[in-house]
């Protein structure tokens, strides 16, 4: 027969329930990896030819200043007959000419610039050949013929028309960097709908597979409760519960290395989409740096927002929530695995099992300021060492942690043994927990109080967990101001049922 536990969906396993769901989540996230990767492709081919634009408005601003320089100092020369003025007008020569071969490298592929850019190496020749006449004019001695020739030859109307050539060829340039600013910005928000999509899937499906879990654990309770009606009458649907049971919990480790092998794979993808977008953004804000100080009034004020916050700070945005999965997958599986293993029982003595506890996070003790008093001596008991020092060190870092801002750390651990039970106290003189909240810490992923300190609401749930498997409880008082105390009652002696 079929049990309660294995068939929540109207008859369907959970199983596969489960391996639809991830499958799907799956494909739909290897889908939008793809458009991911698409869009990344594309924003890196809009920003090449970002900077191709901006390396050619760069040439044409040295190439426009060099041609000044080489007036300049042809004037200066027919004035003064300086012979720097020379060395100055060959010096900006020789480098006027390679960047007007890098120029017509540049523009190569663009048809409007042609032919502004033949008429500026013909007007260039043109201006190269009279201020080489009346230089020549003046080195000979002959500085008023030299004028007369300036004058005649309207070196003023040979450099406007430079000018306004060079105008026309920024402006075709600004024209095609509005051009592809805009793909940038269209490619932008598509890799941003691309990631929210994302993330959008990923959260769906860990949802569905909560309420899958969820649901199933509900129905397997129900089992175990019609298995407990039937145990003083039926010894024959006792056993076969028994096995439904046994089923039901391979049904969970199978779900524990889903959530730890499937369900992650996706999250490392966005991770690692994330980080190479987080490496583009680097290039990205130093382009925008350079072209601040070359050419401020290229720039605008969308555009510096989001190279230098927007972008950044959605990564980052991205980065905390992938993080913060993860670490919920692990602490999923880590209970999962806890709830597993097998308890093996010895003595021990807890004043020892304490001090080594204390000695083990000494440096976050110091770190912290924190004074730790241990009150001797203590019960032996018999339990689980492994589970009962994970109890037990848990309580004790959180009470280092939580401290007041009026005083100075203080944390005091005791134990005393009663009738059937051993009490173990962790006091500490902390900022304390709402009482309303008493219960609440308790639950996994959930937390009290001002959010200062790292964590994921896990740590008590697993204490909580533990002390069960232990045969005890886990109880708190505290006011808030006031510090707290927790309270773990275990047996004496742990009792292992014989299968």
């Amino acid at each position: 027969m079929q049990g309660l536990a294995r068939t929540p969906f109207g008859g369907i396993p959970v199983g596969r329930v489960l391996i639809a769901a991830m499958a799907t989540g799956f494909l739909a996230l290897l889908a939008a990896a793809v458009a991911a990767g698409y869009a990344i492709r594309q924003e890196n081919r809009h920003s090449d030819w970002v900077i191709h634009t901006y390396h050619v408005e760069t040439v044409l601003i040295e190439a426009r200043r060099l041609v000044e320089q080489k007036e300049t100092a042809r004037r200066g020369y027919m004035l003064a007959g300086t012979p720097a003025f020379l060395d100055s007008f060959e010096r900006a020569h020789a480098a006027l000419v390679p960047q007007i071969v890098e120029l017509r490298r540049l523009t190569a592929d663009n048809v409007h610039q042609r032919a502004p850019l033949a008429m500026v190496v013909r007007r260039l020749a043109e201006l190269d050949a009279a201020q080489r006449a009346t230089n020549e004019l003046v080195r000979q001695g002959r500085g008023a013929e030299a004028l007369r020739l300036f004058h005649a030859d309207s070196g003023l109307l040979r450099m406007q028309k430079l000018r306004a050539v060079f105008d026309l060829m920024a402006r075709e340039e600004r024209r095609l960097l509005a051009l592809r600013d805009a793909e940038q910005t269209a490619s932008r928000h598509r890799f941003s709908i691309v990631a929210a999509v994302s993330i959008l899937l990923f959260l769906l499906v860990s949802i569905l597979s909560f309420l899958t879990v969820r649901r199933y654990t509900r129905d397997l309770q129900r089992s175990r409760v019609a298995l407990a009606d039937l145990n003083a009458t039926l010894e024959e649907q006792v056993k076969e519960r028994t096995a439904d049971l046994a089923l039901a919990n391979e049904e969970i480790q199978r779900f524990a290395y889903i959530v730890s092998h499937d369900l992650r794979s996706p999250l490392v993808n966005v991770m690692g989409f994330t980080a190479e977008l987080s490496a583009a953004t680097g290039p990205l804000a130093e382009l925008i740096d350079r072209a601040e100080a070359e050419a401020p009034h290229i720039v605008t004020e969308e555009a510096r927002l989001a190279a230098r916050e927007d972008l950044p700070e959605a990564i980052g945005f991205i980065r905390t929530s992938t993080a913060k999965m993860d670490r919920l997958i692990n602490a999923i599986l880590k209970l999962s695995r806890e709830g597993r293993r097998v308890l093996a029982p010895e003595m021990i003595a807890l004043d020892q099992l304490v001090e080594q506890i204390t000695d083990s996070i000494r440096h976050v003790i110091d770190d912290r300021g924190v004074t730790v008093t241990i009150e001797r001596p203590m019960p032996v008991v018999v339990s689980d060492r492994i589970a009962l020092e994970q109890i037990l060190s848990n309580l004790i870092e959180n009470a280092t942690k939580y401290r007041h801002p009026a005083r100075a750390a203080e944390v005091h651990v005791s134990a005393q043994a009663t009738p059937g039970r051993v009490i173990v106290a962790v006091r500490d003189n902390g900022r304390g927990i709402d009482p309303r909240d008493h219960q609440r810490v308790f639950d996994l992923f959930r937390r009290s109080g001002q959010q200062d300190q790292p964590g994921e609401g896990i740590g008590l749930a697993h204490v909580r967990a533990l002390a069960y498997r232990l045969g005890g409880t886990i109880s708190v008082e505290s006011q808030l101001g006031e510090g707290a105390t927790f309270f773990l009652s275990l047996p004496p002696t742990l009792a292992i049922e014989s299968a």
